[in-house]
């Protein structure tokens, strides 16, 4: 898979996360390890990374407040350009596991 397609595949996990409501990224990166049943870990050095890129094109926004462990953390959520990004590679997502089931079926 290219570079882009697990950079954009990280940015999906993220944005679906995010569609819970806001959470800051030690939350973001518990909850995908938690759902995926301990499968999928997210390194701090390429989460934030794409939180930044993502913030940057405007699919979230960051706001610093207090967290639960009372410290102060950048908890982020879906702008609208977010969730109408979020469903565009859902779309693209479920195109690409399709095409990968096919292959490994009949190869």
């Amino acid at each position: 898979m290219p570079y882009d397609q697990l950079q954009g595949t990280l940015e999906l996990l993220a944005l679906k996360t995010l569609a819970r409501g806001p959470m800051h990224g030690y939350g973001i990166a518990s909850h995908i390890q938690k759902v995926s049943d301990e499968v999928l870990r997210v390194e701090e050095g390429s989460l934030y990374p794409a939180l930044h890129r993502m913030e940057q094109v405007g699919w979230i926004s960051a706001e610093w407040k207090t967290s639960e462990a009372r410290r102060r953390a950048k908890f982020y959520q879906l702008t609208a350009a977010g969730r109408k990004r979020l469903a565009q590679e859902e779309e693209q997502w479920g195109r690409v596991s399709k095409a990968v089931a096919k292959v490994l079926r009949f190869a």
